[in-house]
C-alpha cells in the first residue's frame, strides 16, 4: 500500500457523548476517489457482537465526511450521519432474532469505528484496519443519579438529573417484555427529567407471590414521585410504550390519585376492559389469540388482537374525559399493536368530546412498533417471551430500517419539546452533555 495510505486519519467528534447526540465521522489523508469502508463494531452487554458498515469514495481533497458524503452501499445508503449506529446488526453466525438493549446503563455503549481499504462486506476482523477510533455512547450523563426503589412494594429505579432540583417527574412504563428496563429513563434524566423506570410484570412481589400487580401498584409509583423532595409534585407525567400505554390511558382518565400534567403514548391502544387489572387486560387480549397470524418466516403478527376497534364503551378508555395534553406516537407499519387504528379512534373520540385540542399526533409511515430513543439499532423482528404463557416466540414488530430510524430521531426530539413545554413551561432544560464538559 502507498506510504500515504498508511497515515490515514480517522476522527469521531464527540468521541464521548449521550445516546441521542449526533457525532461527526471524518476520514482524512487518503487519495481523491479512494474507495474505503467504514465499519462499526459493538459487543453488547449479553456478549453478542453487532456491526454496521458503509462504502465511501474520498472527495477531491482526499476526505470523507459521513455527515455530508453519501454511503454508496453497506448496511445503509445515502447521507446518514448516524447510520453506523442505527444500522448495526448481529455479526454473521450470531444467534437469530436478536434485539439490542442496553441493560446496564452505568456503563457506556463502546463502539469501535474503523477504516478499511476498498468496498468490503465481510471478514473485517480478519484484517488490519487503516485507522480506528473507540467511541462511547452513554444513557447517563455525568451527575445523573441512579437510585433503586423498593419502597411501597415497588421494583423500580429512579433517575435524577444533575443538580439540586426540584425537577419534573416521569413515570416510565415499558411493554410486555417484562423486566426492569432503565435506559430510556436514564436518558430522560440526562435531559432534565426525574424518571422512574417501573417493572410491573416481573417485580419482586410477583415473583414471591405468583400474583400480578393491581392498579394501586401504579398509583404507589406515582406517589413515590409526588412525595420525593427533589421532584415537583404538580409536574408529573407518564410515558408508556405498547402495553404501558394501557396503564397510561387508564391512570390519566380514571385515577383519583394521579394528577398528571401530560402523557406520552407510543404505539399502543386505549382498548381494554376499563375496570381491569394488568392480569385482566392480558386475559382480554389472550381471548382473541386465534386472531394472531404468522408470516412465511413463522413470525407472529399480533396487531389483529384488538381489531376491529370495539364500540362497547366498557372496552376502551374514554379519552373524551382526558384533561391533560396527550402526545400520541404512531408507527403506521406496527405489526404488533393496531396503533394506527387506535390513534384514529382516539382522535375521533376526542373530537366528539371537544378535547381534541389536547392531542398531538405524530404518525410515521415506515415505522414499526419499537420506537425507541434515537439511533437505537432497528429490529424488524426479534425473540420475545410471552408474559402469560412463558412461550418464546419470534414477533414481527414492523417498520423499515431507514424510515423507522428517522422516526425514532424525530419522535424523540418532538417528545422532549412536548415534555419541556408541559412540565417546564418551555424553559430550556438540557442537563449536562458530554460535549460541553
Amino acid at each position: 500500500m502507498d506510504r500515504k495510505q498508511c497515515c490515514v486519519k480517522l476522527s469521531v467528534q464527540p468521541s464521548r457523548g449521550l445516546m441521542d447526540e449526533k457525532f461527526i465521522i471524518l476520514v482524512q489523508n487518503v487519495f481523491p476517489g479512494f474507495q474505503l469502508t467504514l465499519h462499526a463494531l459493538y459487543k453488547c452487554d449479553d456478549g453478542h457482537s453487532w456491526e454496521a458498515f458503509a462504502h465511501h469514495a474520498a472527495s477531491a481533497i482526499g476526505t470523507v465526511n459521513v455527515s455530508e458524503d453519501p454511503s454508496l452501499g453497506g448496511t445503509y445508503s445515502g447521507v446518514e450521519p448516524m447510520g453506523l449506529l442505527w444500522s448495526l446488526r448481529p455479526v454473521p453466525g450470531s444467534k437469530p432474532w436478536l434485539r439490542m438493549r442496553k441493560m446496564n446503563v452505568r456503563t457506556p455503549m463502546v463502539v469501535t469505528i474503523s477504516v478499511y481499504p476498498g468496498h468490503q462486506t465481510e471478514g473485517f476482523l480478519d484484517q488490519v484496519s487503516l485507522a480506528g477510533v473507540v467511541v462511547e455512547r452513554w444513557y447517563m450523563a455525568p451527575g445523573v443519579r441512579r437510585i433503586p426503589i423498593t419502597e411501597a412494594g415497588l421494583t423500580a429505579t429512579l433517575f435524577l438529573p444533575p443538580g439540586p432540583g426540584p425537577f419534573p417527574g416521569l413515570l416510565d412504563l415499558w411493554g410486555g417484555g417484562a423486566k426492569l428496563v432503565e435506559y430510556r429513563s436514564a436518558l430522560l434524566a440526562s435531559r432534565g427529567f426525574a424518571s422512574l423506570a417501573l417493572d410491573y410484570l416481573t417485580p419482586k412481589v410477583t415473583i414471591e407471590t405468583g400474583k400480578m400487580v393491581d392498579n394501586q401498584y401504579f398509583e404507589r409509583a406515582y406517589k413515590v414521585l409526588e412525595q420525593h423532595p427533589q421532584i415537583l409534585s404538580s409536574r408529573i407525567a407518564i410515558i408508556g410504550l405498547s402495553l404501558g400505554t394501557c396503564i397510561t390511558f387508564k391512570m390519566a382518565v380514571y385515577s383519583q390519585v394521579a394528577k398528571l400534567r401530560c402523557i406520552v403514548c407510543i404505539n399502543g391502544s386505549h382498548v381494554q376492559p376499563i375496570d381491569g387489572s394488568v392480569e385482566q387486560i392480558l386475559s382480554f387480549f389472550n381471548k382473541n389469540a386465534e386472531k394472531n397470524r404468522f408470516n412465511n418466516e413463522n413470525q407472529v403478527i399480533c396487531r389483529d388482537l384488538l381489531l376491529p376497534i370495539p364500540t362497547d364503551p366498557s372496552l376502551k378508555v374514554d379519552v373524551g374525559q382526558l384533561q391533560c395534553p396527550l402526545l400520541l406516537v404512531v408507527g403506521e407499519d406496527d405489526q404488533n399493536w393496531p396503533a394506527h387504528e387506535s390513534a384514529m379512534d382516539i382522535k375521533e373520540m376526542m373530537e366528539r368530546a371537544g378535547n381534541s385540542h389536547l392531542l398531538t399526533l405524530l404518525s410515521y409511515p415506515d415505522a414499526g412498533h419499537l420506537i425507541e430513543p434515537p439511533f437505537t439499532p432497528f429490529a424488524k423482528a426479534s425473540s420475545f417471551r410471552d408474559v402469560s404463557s412463558r412461550q418464546m416466540l419470534v414477533v414481527l414488530w414492523g417498520g423499515e430500517t431507514a424510515g423507522h430510524s428517522r422516526a425514532q430521531e424525530d419522535a424523540w426530539r418532538k417528545m422532549l419539546v412536548f415534555l419541556r413545554a408541559n412540565l417546564y413551561g418551555g424553559a430550556n432544560t438540557d442537563a449536562t452533555s458530554f460535549s460541553n464538559l
